[in-house]
């Protein structure tokens, strides 16, 4: 589950330098993930990726290896997307420098992104107040203590609030990235990374699912895998809980009890998902009238599709692909 507040015209200028700021004691995975996301690829966007640190040299990480990082806080100043990755475990100040880079990021336009402990810092730069925000499930509530304006909704996997960004724990950092690149660059784009990555492209579902719940294992969990790879290869279909319960060897109640465990998200919130995010490919990479992309992501008419696509994202279908055309 992600909240979203409403469509992103900003696309025309779509960003590309990008400053990953890497505090003291840096998770190691949440570095990875970032260059993992922002690597320059060919065909890709053409993302200026760059770590810096408060001061420039070697920042020791979580797993006791040092990384390098080429630049100072003054990268901040020439990117726009500034990703505030996360510290260790426990909570730290960010030095003065640091909060006052980021709120001059902020003045000056550039998107900021923060996912799990990286959103204490930009909430003590205080760019989160009066702003909703959600952290890793384990520091909601001392986020929320700590600084009683910011709204902490920590249910969901990423909240965008157009110029300010922040994402869930861990991996949650990925959903937040690839939500970033479809946002500004297109689906397209963002799914061809996922790809790539041997990632989801869109997680349905919030950190709910993550919360200690039984989860299919086995047998049963590489039937619901197959079921559900299968719906993505058949979304121009009707397809039914029955139908895809069929598809996963399971009775209707369980599979509904294993797909939400799986994914946190009902069956019909998920394939929903699936054909917008296919919806979306279709209309930045095809000339498919509105009608034939109905048909082809499962909708009875060009009207339905258009209905959901204003609900979900904000604007219609013709003005999405008009975006990017512009882009």
């Amino acid at each position: 589950m992600s909240l979203i507040e409403g469509f992103v015209p900003s696309w025309i200028v779509a960003f590309q330098r990008v400053a990953a700021y890497v505090p003291a004691g840096a998770a190691a995975l949440g570095l990875g993930v970032a260059g993992a996301a922002f690597r320059a690829r060919p065909g890709g966007p053409r993302f200026d990726f760059a770590v810096c640190a408060h001061r420039r040299g070697p920042v020791m990480t979580d797993l006791g290896v040092p990384v390098v990082a080429e630049h100072d806080i003054a990268l901040l100043a020439r990117a726009d997307l500034v990703l505030v990755l996360p510290g260790a475990q426990d909570v730290q100040e960010a030095p003065a420098g640091v909060l006052a880079a980021l709120r001059q990021a902020r003045a000056r336009g550039a998107i900021v992104a923060a996912h799990c402990l990286g959103v204490f810092t930009v909430a003590q730069a205080g760019l989160l107040d009066g702003h909703a925000a959600t952290t890793h499930w384990q520091h909601a509530g001392e986020l929320a203590a700590q600084y009683p304006r910011v709204t902490v909704q920590a249910e969901h996997l990423y909240i965008d609030q157009d110029k300010i960004v922040t994402g869930a724990g861990a991996a949650a950092g990925m959903d937040m990235y690839l939500h970033l690149i479809r946002r500004d660059h297109g689906a397209a784009h963002a799914n061809a990374i996922a790809r790539l990555l041997v990632v989801p492209p869109h997680r349905e579902g919030g950190q709910q699912q993550y919360v200690e719940a039984p989860v299919a294992t086995g047998e049963d969990a590489e039937r619901l895998a197959d079921a559900l790879a299968w719906a993505r290869t058949h979304l121009h279909e009707r397809l039914s809980i029955d139908m895809l319960a069929t598809r996963a060897l399971m009775s209707r109640r369980s599979f509904i009890r294993h797909f939400e465990a799986a994914t946190g998200a009902t069956p019909h919130a998920w394939l929903r998902g699936q054909r917008l995010n296919l919806a979306e490919e279709l209309l930045e990479t095809t000339g498919l009238s509105t009608e034939q992309i109905a048909q082809q992501t499962g909708y009875s008419s060009a009207a339905a599709l258009r209905q959901q696509f204003v609900q979900r994202r904000g604007v219609p279908p013709r003005d999405y692909r008009r975006a990017f055309t512009q882009a």
